[in-house]
């Protein structure tokens, strides 16, 4: 018997050809579906000029009694935007500025997630806290005696540098290219604990004392062709050689102005570590501050010209604002005492106070603080808010390994954050300093506990390997 429609064998092989097509086809389609995952980072990066166009007060020093009166060099907002292998995004945003104060900080972060889809924990604004940069609106408000007109610049000069920012990091994403980082710990010894060390008898001290951290944590960014396209790279450092009224980033924007005159072409970023102690000394000439920033340059050129850790091009991030407790609040008897026998910016902070208290305005009993895991590849960056105290960077390094990147004055500076044992011990960083940043109090005794307990918590968050 013969099949209708032709042989028998022929009628087979079309159907198994069917098979194998339908095959090809669901491979085909299965293959577009799932991304595929990339060895490579990309990252851009970009720069903006924030150096002001008119003449404000210089933010930093309560002793200062004008406005700004020139430059020494300008002032650099920078960018460095990341993406790794499955498309996770990340930006590091360095500034030469005192600190971001929280409004703005939350301002620019809304506008980044609204236009860019990043979320709190891919961004870190960092300022490298040089004293010779511009007074920003809604941080330090008692330190300054400004009137009106002094005001509205400074409030005008904040609402610019918030655009210049938002357009910064949009930039530095539009310039990715594929690279590679590596990263590796260089170190240099110009920092000194404040606290433990007097100013005034340092050149007849034989030995320094700590506790310290010398470490500085160079990123290395090279192009597909083997250009080096950027540098970050931090120290644990006041930016406090200079005491003028001439805008400059002090030793850290001379160090990235060197970097960037021995690598043309280059983008060098400064991020700040846990500078809350540790003062460059001696200081307070122009000459020291030059030397100091090539003293940390040539720290992270020797870095540069060694075997560095490439890293896996893996990006995970974790973010918390945790709740962090002051003490009770000064009573109005104190605060009278206060206004009648200080003048400045003591007496202006006193004065605020009782107006808050006669209103019936609530002290401030808690403040949302800031804390941040990176995992880079290998590299972990933990980023904390505030003016950090070079203990915390210890401690972790003591949990977490030698190797990883501590970085302070991140996305809110309100205040010092002391250790225990400057808690304990009180003077500036550990009471006296948060009348400095308006707030009501010090800080509760348990607050470097909880602030150790968060950075644990997102450290395992971020898959970041405790070492003990």
């Amino acid at each position: 018997m013969t099949v209708s429609g032709g042989n028998p064998l022929k009628t087979v092989r079309h159907r198994s050809h069917k098979r194998s097509s339908y095959l090809w086809i669901v491979i085909l389609l299965s293959s577009i579906a799932l991304p595929a995952r990339s060895q490579t980072w990309k990252a851009g990066v970009a720069t903006v000029r924030i150096t002001p166009g008119e003449s404000l007060w210089l933010a930093g020093y309560a002793s200062r009694t004008h406005a700004s009166d020139g430059k020494l060099h300008d002032l650099w907002a920078k960018a460095l935007a990341l993406e790794d292998g499955t498309g996770q995004k990340a930006v590091l945003v360095t500034s030469d500025i005192l600190g971001f104060p929280k409004a703005m900080s939350d301002r620019i972060r809304s506008r980044l997630n609204s236009q860019l889809g990043l979320s709190k924990a891919q961004i870190m604004l960092n300022s490298s806290h040089t004293h010779s940069g511009p007074v920003l609106a809604y941080a330090l408000q008692d330190i300054y005696p400004l009137d009106a007109g002094e005001q509205a610049k400074i409030d005008r000069y904040a609402r610019w540098l918030e655009d210049q920012i938002v357009a910064l990091v949009g930039a530095a994403f539009r310039q990715r290219e594929p690279v590679t980082l590596s990263a590796q710990n260089g170190v240099t010894r110009f920092q000194v604990n404040r606290r433990n060390n007097q100013e005034a008898t340092l050149r007849q001290q034989t030995e320094l004392r700590g506790p310290n951290d010398y470490a500085v944590p160079v990123i290395k960014v090279v192009t597909a062709t083997g250009k080096l396209k950027a540098i970050a790279f931090g120290y644990a450092c006041h930016p406090t050689v200079l005491d003028l009224y001439q805008w400059s980033g002090d030793y850290a924007g001379f160090a990235q102005l060197e970097l960037e005159k021995e690598h043309p072409g280059v983008t060098a970023l400064f991020f700040q570590g846990a500078a809350g102690d540790q003062n460059p000394l001696p200081r307070r000439t122009v000459s020291l501050a030059r030397q100091y920033g090539r003293e940390l340059a040539a720290a992270v050129d020797r870095v540069l010209d060694e075997p560095m850790r490439t890293l896996p091009a893996q990006l995970r991030t974790a973010y918390s604002e945790i709740d962090l407790p002051l003490s009770a609040p000064p009573t109005e008897a104190e605060l009278t005492k206060i206004e009648s026998e200080n003048e400045g910016y003591l007496k202006r902070w006193a004065t605020r106070m009782r107006a808050d208290q006669k209103q019936g305005k609530p002290f401030m009993t808690h403040y949302p603080y800031p804390m941040q895991v990176w995992q880079l590849g290998n590299q972990p960056i933990f980023s904390f808010g505030g003016e950090l105290v070079i203990q915390y960077a210890i401690d972790c390094k003591k949990r977490f390994g030698p190797d990883i990147f501590v970085v302070g004055y991140a996305n809110d500076v309100m205040g010092y954050i002391p250790s225990a044992t400057i808690l304990q011990e009180g003077g500036y960083e550990g009471a006296s300093s948060q009348m400095v940043y308006g707030l009501p109090s010090r800080w509760a005794p348990s607050v470097p506990g909880l602030i150790d307990q968060e950075i644990n918590r997102l450290a395992e968050q971020a898959g970041v390997p405790r070492q003990n």
